[in-house]
Formats: structure tokens, C-alpha cells, sequence
């Protein structure tokens, strides 16, 4: 009887904060990853929260009371954790999933979690965020061929 054995190998793609972009008017707002060693735009919708919360910690804010991503990473750290990364890793029916690795002692826990989230923790934390190349691809794939590169907004 013969086997197949299919292995999964990831190729993954460090990505940077490239820039936000916040409108009063709406709730969806956008982040734009850049990667690091290369042209590719990643384009993702984020919540208001969310936005605001990368905005404060790019602009060095610092809020009276945590919110939630700085009491996240309060907690990461109180029980003597260290988000090590983030990856990016799926984009299944329009949704993107993202999955926090934090290093516990000897054991890594992988944390699902919404992309807009790991991102804002991942900015709090200065950790390295990575997206995978199928994902990149799909993203590639579906965009229009003359995109515009303000997401249809000023800066």
C-alpha cells in the first residue's frame, strides 16, 4: 500500500507599517504592510479602535488608562510571555486570519487572533509581522489592475 504524505511548507514575507489611513466619516479604516525586501502592498481594513490605537503608538501617545491591546500585552508579559511575532496566514471567504506566536518558557503558544488586532499589539510590542505568500498572492490576485494607491482617500 502506498502513502502520500503532504507537507505544508510556509513561505513567509516580512511586512512593515507603511502608513494609516483614518476617516472620521467611517468605521472601516485602512493599514497599508509594506514588504520589508521588496515592492508588494498589503492593504487590510481595520476597525476605528483599532486604527486609532496603531495611530497613538506610531505618534507615541501614551493613554491615561490601557486600552485593550496595551493591557493585552500587559498580560503577555505579566505571566512572563514575549510576542515573539505575527503572521498573517489565511484568507479564506473575504476574512484574514492572523495567528500571535508568544513564547512561554519553553513552549510557544500559537494565539488566533483578527489581523487588526495582532497588528495593534504587534505595533504596542515592536514585533516583527509576517504575512504568508499564498496570502500575498490572493491579495495580488484580486486587486484591480489600476489600483489606486490612496485606497480612493487622501491622506
Amino acid at each position: 500500500m502506498d502513502w502520500c504524505i503532504m507537507i505544508h511548507l510556509t513561505m513567509l514575507v516580512q511586512m512593515e507599517l507603511s502608513r494609516i489611513l483614518i476617516r472620521e466619516i467611517s468605521d472601516a479604516q485602512f493599514i497599508e504592510l509594506r514588504e520589508i525586501d521588496g515592492e508588494r502592498t498589503f492593504p487590510i481594513v481595520v476597525g476605528k479602535l483599532e486604527a486609532y490605537a496603531i495611530d497613538r503608538r506610531l505618534k507615541g501617545i501614551e493613554p491615561e488608562r490601557p486600552q485593550t491591546h496595551e493591557l493585552l500585552a500587559t498580560v503577555v508579559e505579566t505571566l512572563g510571555g514575549t510576542l515573539n511575532r505575527i503572521h498573517i496566514d489565511d484568507l479564506r471567504e473575504g476574512t484574514f486570519y492572523a495567528t500571535l506566536y508568544v513564547q512561554q518558557g519553553e513552549v510557544e503558544h500559537e494565539i488566533d487572533s483578527r489581523p487588526s488586532d495582532a497588528i495593534a499589539l504587534g505595533v504596542a510590542m515592536q514585533v516583527p509581522i509576517f504575512v504568508e505568500e499564498h496570502v500575498l498572492d490572493e491579495v495580488e490576485k484580486d486587486r484591480p489592475e489600476e489600483e489606486p494607491r490612496d485606497f480612493g482617500w487622501e491622506d
